[in-house]
């Protein structure tokens, strides 16, 4: 035998052991006898097959693999396989985040065996731990998270690769030259991992969109939705199917519907809106009450269950607002045409109309489809310029807020509806407050864009009254739609909006940090932890911490979700809560209204297992939709800052870590980092007790919340990413 393939032999049967136990792990409950383990391994002497049986003899009698059949194998069945998801950290290692397991499970890059970041996999957990760390390896991939990446083509002569975008992504892509689809080299990319060979360093893929080159506006638009799996358009079968929908108003529809065309009503939304779903009523009783209408366009009266368009809609589970466009969960024809309660047009809608007193108490309520005509449209601004100025004779929207660009006045029964309804707004918001309600106004960034979508300026837009107007009245039906329903008995399948209460840990992580700058919380019970949240909130309100302590404040909050299994809403402190009154852009208020019909039609209770599903894709579609959003801000800063790479910025230092500093520029919410490396007056190390570097020699001290000046070093469109230099603290820089 020739020397060099003796040696490889002998390396294959050294720790013949846990090489056998490696094979039997990987898939453990499939039985193995000697020859297949010799034909995994390559080998197929005699003599070689005869260790291979004398080892399956030891383990046996060890009591780590059983024999279930003449000459078959499996290993002992264990407490040690668990399944979770894949978390990956740097350098391609990864944890297995396991719902009963306290501890995250450590898994080594070489023990990952292909498993990607999100994967839902099989774990087997080593009896060792490595540095005081669960440890284990995956033996198996139960379900993959994702199989199409956006990254960038490097093209070769005979193949190409796909160095994905995603920094959690430890691997590139193999794409053969046939499958590029016409990609040129350092194009961006939407590649299909299609399958990833035993022996193979990479998975193989195919091309199966080209985005453009890296950097330009629509390509990186187009890739954070391909990045999330978001659809930019609409299949043709769907528009047409949405083309082809009657939207007219019909006489023999309106008699199944309770006719509300008579009563005063107005919408109030943003002043570029093109979906107005939503509207308010306004009727003043004889015995001195008012009566209140929320009414929402009837989306599920164009939605049948099961057709292409439902399918889509459901699909898409929301619509996306991206800093330059929404993708939409429904065709414009739908969306912005005929569920779009415009002014002075008749509509199909579904309504909450409330009774309510002097006292914003609700004596009576009722809940079914009706049809209702808008008198009038307002913007936010427009709205509010008329509570700020409640004592007018005539109320009149000055031409720079007026929608028409337009002076013009308001008629004096909307203006006074408008005013009445402000009032029972705060005294419902006051009521919630004191239930224990979390009021988090965190400011908004938005953008001036130009023709071309390059960003000219920054602005914040922020919670007014007539915002608040409008929250009040949406949760006032969206509270009273899931009370309805939920004290039913028997108990009926529906959709909840809930929220848990917050981690104590995270709790006790907000307050060291807020200690730093003077604030403390009251954490005795759930009601002293909301009050002392909303008074922290409220003193931190234009200070310059204002947004770092909103943003912690709010990674202290579970995630609010859909399900059928009510918990209640910590943070609005309501024990029922649902999604009813958007259904234009949402598709649990879709499933919303269907149940309500059904039940208000005396329907049994529907599948549980079936809306409980529907809820889990739509809240995962929610969050890809969050993290779509939240990206498309990051690039949209970038390239705002790309063009201020000149100017000296006042910052807060909004992280620490033992990298570098993340420093938060006041005047644009603009987030980026100085690197340590880069701090040239000294050697800067981390202390994580005081949230701060500090110089070896100078002592200096960059510490969270500290002003600082900075300046932009790099601005990197594709990876989102703002590096800037270190120009001091706030005192020193303007000495």
């Amino acid at each position: 035998m020739p020397k060099q393939k003796r040696k490889k032999k002998t390396n294959k049967i050294e720790n013949l052991s846990q090489t056998i136990l490696n094979i039997l792990r990987k898939d453990h409950s499939q039985a193995f006898n000697y020859k297949q383990i010799a034909a995994k391994l390559q080998l197929d002497d005699p003599s070689s097959r005869n260790q291979i049986v004398k080892k399956l003899k030891d383990l046996q009698g060890k009591g780590t693999i059983q024999e279930i059949e003449r000459g078959k194998y499996i290993l002992t069945p264990s407490q040690n396989y668990y399944t979770g998801r894949v978390d990956i950290a740097g350098r391609g290692q990864g944890y297995i985040i396991v719902e009963d397991l306290e501890d995250d499970i450590y898994v080594s890059n070489k023990n990952l065996n292909k498993a990607l970041n999100g994967d839902i996999v099989e774990v087997y957990v080593f009896k060792r731990k490595k540095g005081g760390k669960t440890e284990g390896e995956i033996t198996k991939i139960i379900e993959r998270k994702r199989t199409e990446f956006v990254g960038t083509i490097q093209v070769q002569e005979n193949f190409a690769f796909v160095d994905v975008t995603d920094y959690k992504m430890y691997t590139d892509i193999f794409v053969p030259k046939n499958k590029i689809n016409g990609a040129k080299n350092g194009e961006k990319v939407l590649v299909a991992m299609e399958d990833w060979p035993e022996k193979a360093d990479s998975p193989f893929g195919s091309v199966i969109k080209v985005l453009g080159m890296p950097g330009e506006h629509n390509t990186e638009i187009h890739s954070i939705l391909a990045q999330y799996g978001l659809p930019y358009e609409f299949p043709k079968e769907v528009e047409d199917y949405a083309n082809n929908i009657d939207t007219s108003i019909q006489a023999s529809e309106i008699k199944k519907r309770r006719d509300m065309r008579d009563v005063l009503t107005f919408t109030i939304d943003p002043k570029d809106a093109k979906d107005f779903d939503d509207a308010l009523s306004f009727d003043k009783l004889e015995n001195g009450n008012y009566e209140i209408g929320i009414h929402i366009a009837d989306v599920s009266h164009y939605l049948t269950p099961g057709n292409e368009l439902d399918d889509e809609a459901y699909e898409r589970a929301t619509s996306v607002y991206l800093v330059d466009r929404v993708v939409p969960m429904l065709p414009e024809i739908l969306s912005n045409n005929a569920c779009s309660l415009r002014p002075n047009e008749e509509k199909y809608t579904f309504s909450a109309v409330f009774e309510i007193n002097q006292k914003a108490e609700v004596v009576k309520q009722w809940f079914g489809r009706t049809v209702t005509y808008s008198d009038a449209r307002f913007a936010y601004e427009e709205a509010q310029h008329i509570i700020e100025n409640p004592s007018e004779e005539t109320h009149t929207i000055p031409s720079n807020i007026s929608i028409t660009d337009k002076e013009y006045t308001v008629k004096p029964e909307i203006a006074a509806a408008i005013l009445e309804m402000d009032r029972l707004a705060k005294i419902l918001r006051t009521k919630r407050m004191r239930a224990g309600a979390i009021s988090f106004d965190k400011v908004e960034v938005k953008f001036i864009l130009d023709e071309k979508s390059n960003p000219e300026g920054v602005y914040f837009k922020e919670s007014k009254d007539a915002n608040k107007l409008i929250e009040e009245f949406m949760l006032l039906a969206n509270r009273s739609v899931a009370e309805f329903i939920g004290k039913q008995e028997p108990k009926k399948t529906f959709v909840y909006r809930v929220h848990d209460e917050p981690d104590d840990e995270k709790i006790a992580a907000l307050e060291n940090i807020i200690k730093r700058f003077g604030y403390k919380l009251n954490t005795k019970d759930r009601h002293t932890t909301a009050t002392s949240m909303n008074k922290l909130l409220k003193d931190v309100h234009g200070k310059k911490e204002q947004n770092l302590i909103d943003t912690l404040a709010i990674r202290t909050m579970s995630k609010a979700m859909y399900t059928t299994h009510n918990i209640g809403h910590y943070g609005l402190a309501f024990d029922y809560y649902t999604h009813f009154t958007s259904p234009i852009r949402r598709y649990p208020d879709v499933m919303v209204h269907r149940l309500l019909q059904h039940y208000l039609d005396n329907g049994k209770s529907a599948k549980e297992e079936e809306y409980e599903e529907k809820c889990g894709h739509s809240s995962d579609m929610e969050n890809l939709a969050t993290n779509a959003e939240r990206d498309s801000i990051k690039y949209m800063q970038v390239k705002y800052m790309q063009d201020h790479q000149d100017q000296d910025f006042l910052g807060v230092i909004s992280g620490v870590t033992e990298w570098g500093i993340y420093v938060e520029i006041m005047s644009n919410k603009c987030e980026g980092m100085v690197r340590l490396q880069d701090l040239s007056d000294d050697r800067y190390e981390f202390d994580r007790d005081e949230f701060a570097v500090i110089g070896q020699r100078t002592k200096n001290v960059y510490r969270l919340g500290d002003e600082v000046y900075v300046k932009v070093k790099n601005a990197d469109l594709v990876k989102k990413h703002l590096d800037f230099t270190m120009l001091g603290h706030e005192k020193e820089y303007k000495n």
